[in-house]
């Protein structure tokens, strides 16, 4: 069966290294939704090894630091879901009390329209966002 993970990146490129890889979802309603993606197919996390799994999760708290420090958002969101694509990716998710669906889950209904203004002011500080966590992803060492 094919698997999109392994097809293509899954999203917006942010930063790829030799294990995982960084992008950024295009998901309505939620500007700062990035996934941090394990390059080879494995559908669960407990098939890393205990390096791999340590490399994941440093990468999974690179990606919540650059979105707290940069936007200061209400909640990050954490999930490592695979119900939909059983390869294993996290997903990393700014959430703000002004969101569609905040403080629901962001795959629950939505609870209002989500504001474009606030929309836009967040897309506008992802370039800076990215470029720290780019620089800092790629200080990780891989297993």
């Amino acid at each position: 069966m094919a698997c999109p993970l392994c097809d293509a990146d899954g999203g917006q490129l942010v930063w790829r290294g030799e294990k995982l890889r960084v992008i950024r979802a295009d998901e309505a309603g939620f500007p700062a939704f990035y996934r941090v993606v394990w390059n080879a197919h494995v559908p669960e996390f407990s098939d890393l090894d205990a390096g791999a799994r340590l490399h994941c999760m440093d990468a999974v708290t690179v990606v919540e630091q650059a979105l707290r420090q940069h936007l200061s958002p209400t909640k990050v969101n954490l999930a490592a879901l695979g119900n939909m694509v059983p390869h294993l990716h996290w997903h990393v998710i700014a959430r703000f009390g002004w969101d569609s669906h905040f403080p629901a889950p962001v795959w629950a209904a939505a609870q209002r329209p989500s504001p474009p203004a606030q929309e836009a002011a967040v897309r506008a500080r992802l370039p800076q966002l990215e470029g720290w966590m780019q620089s800092q992803l790629a200080a990780l060492q891989a297993p």
